[in-house]
């Protein structure tokens, strides 16, 4: 089974403003009260942006290089309410995309989206069942988030034509800045909450997932946790990794929540992506952080073997996020990715090299 993962898809706010029917564009944050201008903030560093894009636009390049691939599933952690109604979280930063927007989630034929992050509610729980009810209506799948607890820890079922299945479940920890009152519980809607990493929610979890697990079943995990940027991998996000891995039987952990990529680990033959870093947002023009190169974004092609379930190969392919638009990234870019990816990756046991043209792979 081959896949497309990435980190976080914010299509809120300045992105959502260049879209052909943005949302009201006010907003609540401290300094900036309007949602144009981050994308005024971009225009300062990049030049214009058009307005009304295609929905395929936001994409880029990152398309071509898709398809080129041919994955059997896409999975993105959606970090944004899809709704142009609700009310904001008082919580600062509050991400919307307006409905007859959700083409350009369509336009990368994503097949889910996982919705346990701390912006999927940001306008209320309203929002949040807007959200599911929208991706739903496209024909999209999601995980992590619901009318209920019930709802929010089903997963999603992703089968081939052949029958094999990919089982997606997400979760969301308080590490990432999900507030307590957003877990669902049986008369609230919210995200499938992941109070800490101890053995008992690793028997939860593992309870969840043979609730739905068939033989041969793929299951992959995804979590949305820790800050937003730093290197460090926390010890118990390492033990929960492997904890899911030897006692639920997980075979893909899909970490996210940083806004730069982390260290990869090979573990007992499966992958856990510790932190994917952003793939869209509306962050460009914003100083601070440079040291990370917030601007660039990896794209993640996993490829597994569909008797044991071990990883067979894992390609890194790195963009640019250039007037709200994924470009290639350039050669200096993705040296700089592979000497930082490596160096964290040798941590774990790994290596990252270039293998092409602006193409990294992982090996372990």
């Amino acid at each position: 089974m081959r896949l497309f993962l990435c980190g976080d898809v914010m299509t809120g706010r300045g992105i959502d403003q260049i879209m052909q029917r943005p949302c009201d564009p006010v907003l609540h944050e401290r300094y900036i009260r309007s949602a144009l201008g981050y994308v005024e903030l971009a225009e300062r560093a990049s030049g214009t942006i058009p307005r009304k894009v295609p929905f395929n636009y936001i994409w880029g390049q990152a398309l071509d290089e898709i398809d080129r691939r041919e994955p059997d599933f896409r999975i993105i952690n959606l970090e944004t309410s899809i709704t142009a109604d609700g009310t904001p979280e008082p919580k600062g930063i509050n991400y919307r995309m307006h409905p007859d927007n959700v083409g350009c989630i369509v336009a990368a034929e994503i097949d889910c989206c996982v919705l346990a992050n701390n912006h999927v509610a940001d306008w209320g729980s309203d929002g949040l069942e807007g959200t599911v009810a929208a991706l739903q209506r496209a024909g999209i799948a999601t995980a992590g988030a619901g009318k209920d607890a019930e709802a929010a820890a089903r997963p999603a079922i992703l089968e081939q034509i052949s029958g094999s299945r990919l089982l997606v479940f997400a979760l969301a920890s308080p590490s990432s800045g999900v507030p307590l009152h957003w877990a669902a519980d049986k008369r609230r809607a919210g995200v499938n909450f992941l109070a800490d990493f101890g053995e008992q929610a690793v028997a939860s979890v593992a309870r969840g997932i043979d609730a739905f697990r068939r033989p041969g079943d793929l299951v992959l995990v995804s979590i949305h946790w820790g800050p937003n940027w730093g290197y460090e991998v926390p010890a118990e996000h390492r033990s929960f990794a492997h904890d899911l891995i030897d006692s639920a039987g997980v075979d893909i952990i899909h970490g996210h929540s940083s806004h730069h990529p982390l260290a990869i680990e090979v573990y007992a033959g499966r992958p856990v992506l510790y932190g994917c870093g952003d793939f869209i947002n509306d962050y460009e023009g914003i100083r601070g952080y440079e040291e990370f190169h917030p601007d660039l974004a990896v794209a993640y092609f996993l490829e597994t073997d569909d008797h044991s379930r071990r990883l067979l190969g894992l390609e890194l392919v790195p963009f640019r996020l250039k007037k709200f638009q994924l470009v290639e990234a350039s050669a200096r870019d993705a040296l700089w990715l592979e000497k930082t990816l490596d160096r964290e990756c040798r941590r774990f046991g790994g290596h990252v090299r270039q293998t092409g043209e602006n193409t990294l792979a992982l090996s372990w």
